[in-house]
């Protein structure tokens, strides 16, 4: 007969622990991977309680790994943050089948294989959920988090433990034929939730009069992200596991492998992944799947195909944010038919005029629309797109549902074309076009209230200055009340209008103060954050960071856009065009601009461009050129080579060129670096400082 809790010793309650933990975790994965319960739901919830019955008089016996981590646990802040040893990158999209060849013929010429060379590729269902991390440490889960911005992302750890496909211990090592669980290893995947508990928990938010999901990932997002894991304790979550980032052993030979042995350690793995052989293969995948998607039991938006050699996808390496050895298939957009009610004009932060479709409600792929993008002017006259008109609309995945074409045969006879305005819509402002740009611009700028109040919205953005409390909404009724009318002034709200704050209507003290706080943590940010933030043109996160990368410094950033030769000096940078250059140097030659620039460098610290730390090579901040051509590995993968050691590739031969790899029949670039008197490196001698 069983010991009552209030009778067991120090020792008979942790040999019961460990005993509880396993046991427990063995039912979890026989319940919710296997679909194959081995006990009734009541001896389940004997066990547990019996668990946490021993936890409440021996708190300092709590195992890393013990079930009651299954139940949420109130946390009273928002979310920390957990930085990636290793990105969260995010992946290309193709369409087509013929970017399906091309992808794989890119491939193949990136590592010099022939047109019939084998290269397996695993095709794997695109979920459609929240990527997590879960990073193990000697086999015990030790944090865990969303993708977040790529580098960081926001501490879920409790939350995911509420998941009960979750191991909290990996399985593993019970023969000398098993593999070994890594000391350190992250692996990665996609929460999602059923469309039968999407349904579930739809229903039961309308009874309680609370907020109703529009899909399954809004739904597993928002629950996977409250800070009261409770309520995710209550949300019936799943996972796949899918990935891998840092890992501290090399023991996998293939992405396959991989996938094979996280189901021996306990995680769910995806049952319709394959592992195709050939291009046909893949695509012939993509077609079943597509067929089946409607009677899967969760949501897919696609099929990701990843190289299958892990050494090939080391050699292959990354572009920008995406890695050149895996691309998303997506499945092709979802449509439908509904009346266009009206067309309204938006002004962005850059004095864009973007016109937005005012739709009668309908269903498209289990989301109700009412908005959909129409792009630009010339795209509402090429397709003749008119208000009363009855329209076609698609939306794919998480895309902004736009207008395919009109129904010109279903107008009523008073139907007129629309005129696209010539004049701003907020402040009278003249707008046109520039140049061969499709874009009508208001030329108001600064003067023009949208442009400013989407400037203040970007700036605070979660890619920007991250500066939590300061919506929307609060940046709308904060300028049109007159206390912020550019960025400089948030770093004066406390200052100038804390007393107004706390008596405004859904304010308070404790509010307030938080807010301030946030904009006081806000002025400590990193080079490529804050470039990010100022707004400028074209200039995006991978340019921002682009830009970091090179200049290093504001100081020297800031004096190197204002210079007579910036445009020759940004043009230098590969991945910077003119037209980039021109938006860059045109923002920084604005009066206003630097004197705003002078205020906000007064109230924030930018912090120096730090880039990931990597091991010194014979590479490292070195500047290269290739000329002629290679025999061992093609161009592209020697370049990729070479910037994964640290070095900058170039086009052209200067003075700050650092070294010229010559290749079989090398031109002029090869003359003018002799004349320079510049290092030259035959393809041996550069492949025996690769590998040094």
């Amino acid at each position: 007969m069983q010991k009552n809790v209030s009778d067991l010793t120090y020792e008979e309650a942790q040999n019961e622990l460990l005993f509880l933990a396993n046991k427990i975790h063995e039912l979890d994965i026989a319940y919710h991977r296997d679909d194959a319960p081995l006990v009734s739901d009541a001896e389940y919830d004997r066990l547990k309680h019996r668990n946490m019955d021993i936890e409440a008089r021996f708190p300092e016996l709590t195992r890393p790994d013990s079930p009651s981590f299954r139940v949420g646990s109130k946390i009273s802040d928002d979310f920390k943050k957990i930085e990636h040893s290793v990105p969260m990158l995010s992946l290309g999209d193709i369409f087509t089948e013929d970017a399906v060849y091309a992808f794989v013929d890119k491939i193949k010429r990136f590592l010099g294989l022939g047109e019939n060379d084998p290269l397996e590729i695993v095709a794997e269902p695109k979920i459609d959920g929240l990527s997590f991390s879960a990073v193990y440490k000697n086999g015990l889960l030790y944090s865990g988090a969303t993708r977040g911005d790529g580098s960081t992302g926001e501490d879920i750890t409790n939350n995911l433990k509420t998941i009960k496909q979750l191991p909290l211990k990996l399985q593993g090592e019970t023969s000398l034929f098993d593999i070994q669980i890594p000391n350190i290893i992250d692996i990665r995947g996609e929460v999602y939730m059923s469309k039968k508990d999407f349904f579930e928990l739809n229903k039961s938010q309308e009874e309680k009069k609370q907020k109703i999901f529009a899909n399954p990932r809004n739904a597993a997002a928002g629950s996977l992200r409250q800070l009261d894991s409770n309520i995710t304790a209550e949300r019936k979550l799943s996972l796949f596991a899918y990935a891998c980032g840092e890992n501290s052993s090399n023991q996998f030979k293939t992405h396959y492998e991989y996938l094979q042995t996280l189901k021996k350690w306990g995680f769910p793995v995806n049952p319709e992944i394959r592992l195709c052989k050939t291009t046909k293969e893949m695509i012939q995948f993509f077609n079943e799947l597509s067929e089946k998607r409607s009677s899967l039991d969760y949501d897919i938006d696609g099929v990701v195909y990843k190289v299958n050699d892990l050494e090939l996808q080391r050699r292959l390496g990354f572009i920008a944010r995406s890695p050149r050895w895996a691309i998303a298939h997506k499945f092709p957009a979802e449509q439908a038919i509904t009346k266009l009610l009206n067309i309204r004009i938006q002004v962005g932060r850059t004095g864009a005029l973007t016109p937005v479709a005012d739709l009668e409600p309908i269903n498209v792929g289990g989301v109700i629309v009412k908005h959909a993008t129409l792009h630009n002017k010339d795209e509402i006259e090429r397709k003749d797109i008119r208000i009363g008109d009855m329209v076609v609309i698609q939306r794919a995945g998480d895309v902004i549902p736009q207008i395919v074409q009109s129904l010109p045969e279903k107008r009523t006879p008073n139907s007129v074309p629309y005129i696209f305005p010539t004049h701003c819509p907020i402040c009278g402002s003249i707008a046109k076009k520039e140049g061969e740009d499709a874009i009508v611009y208001c030329t108001g700028e600064l003067i023009c209230p949208a442009q400013q109040i989407e400037a203040l919205k970007h700036f605070v953005s979660k890619d920007a200055l991250n500066i939590e409390g300061l919506g929307d909404k609060n940046i709308e009724t904060f300028f049109n009340i007159g206390w912020i009318k550019n960025a400089l002034d948030l770093f004066y709200l406390e200052e100038n209008h804390t007393l107004e704050l706390i008596c405004k209507d859904g304010w308070g003290t404790k509010s307030a103060e938080k807010l301030f706080d946030a904009i006081k943590n806000a002025s400590k940010i990193s080079l490529e954050r804050f470039i990010y933030a100022l707004g400028i043109r074209e200039t995006g996160t991978a340019t921002a960071r682009l830009l970091a990368k090179n200049f290093v410094s504001w100081e020297h950033f800031y004096t190197s856009v204002r210079q007579e030769n910036a445009l020759d000096i940004l043009t230098q940078i590969e991945g910077i065009g003119p037209v980039m250059a021109d938006f860059i140097v045109d923002f920084f030659q604005e009066p206003h601009n630097q004197q705003l620039l002078e205020g906000l460098t007064q109230k924030i610290t930018v912090l120096d461009f730090v880039a990931p730390q990597q091991k010194e090579t014979p590479f490292s901040n070195k500047t290269l050129i290739f000329t002629g051509t290679l025999e061992t590995m093609t161009r592209s993968e020697a370049k990729a080579k070479a910037q994964s050691m640290g070095a900058k590739v170039a086009s052209s031969v200067s003075s700050k060129t650092d070294f010229v790899i010559a290749g079989t029949a090398a031109g002029s670039k090869l003359t003018a670096a002799e004349k320079l008197g510049i290092t030259i490196l035959s393809e041996k001698e550069f492949q025996q400082m690769l590998d040094a």
